[in-house]
């Protein structure tokens, strides 16, 4: 599974990103400023690298320079709070591959990196784009969605919710998880929509299909 290093100096986000792609079978490494940045990108050991702009030490821009001076050449995708055009073409013709603005969506980033590691080494096996769990069937690459013979119509923040129960089917996963997941970092911790959202799944999917698990969140049957 492909090893992602995410250069990000706030430890929300980080953690936010970093738990997002763990999720999804990613290995991780977090580094919070520019000076190491260098030093752990160039172990050979990272597919890609999620670049801050406004590291510490050193700046996006600078470890960018450096590593596409020293011939690194694995996807960089920048994420950065800066939205000026001029930052975004200073970042793509500095050798970047991809540039996402904050505040940004935990699956647009993800959908970013996708490509970008398509790009990089053979496309993966078909069945890895698939998931499926009892008689439901998500595919990942045309977003369609199967209950059985039935195909079901999934809007993109149900089909998020959907992927993250199918890629953990009989574990519990937390309203905080979901939150995180499906709306990103910017959520509030206060609000019911991720029983709502459920509530929709079920509809959709069976009424049996995603347990409450009481005090702890929801549960994929398998």
């Amino acid at each position: 599974m492909p090893n992602i290093l995410i250069a990000e100096d706030e430890p929300r986000i980080a953690s936010f990103i970093e738990k997002g792609l763990r999720s999804q079978g990613f290995t991780t490494a977090v580094v919070a400023d520019g000076l190491h940045v260098l030093d752990v990108a160039q172990s050979g050991s990272f597919d890609l690298l999620i670049l801050d702009l406004g590291l510490p030490g050193k700046d996006g821009f600078q470890v960018l320079e450096e590593l596409r001076g020293q011939g690194e050449d694995f996807p960089v995708i920048i994420l950065s709070a800066r939205s000026d055009i001029h930052d975004k073409i200073a970042g793509l013709e500095g050798g970047a591959d991809d540039y996402v603005t904050k505040p940004f969506r935990f699956e647009e980033l993800l959908a970013r990196i996708r490509v970008r590691l398509r790009g990089a080494r053979p496309v993966r096996e078909a069945q890895e784009l698939v998931l499926k769990t009892g008689n439901v069937m998500l595919d990942l690459r045309t977003r369609q969605v199967k209950v059985g013979d039935r195909l079901v119509e999934l809007p993109a923040r149900e089909f998020t919710m959907a992927e993250m129960f199918c890629r953990h089917p009989g574990q519990v996963i937390s309203r905080e998880q979901l939150l995180d997941y499906v709306w990103g970092y910017d959520y509030n911790p206060g609000s019911n929509i991720v029983d709502v959202y459920v509530g929709y799944l079920r509809k959709k999917l069976g009424s049996k299909v995603i347990e409450t698990v009481r005090g702890m969140g929801y549960r994929l049957r398998i």
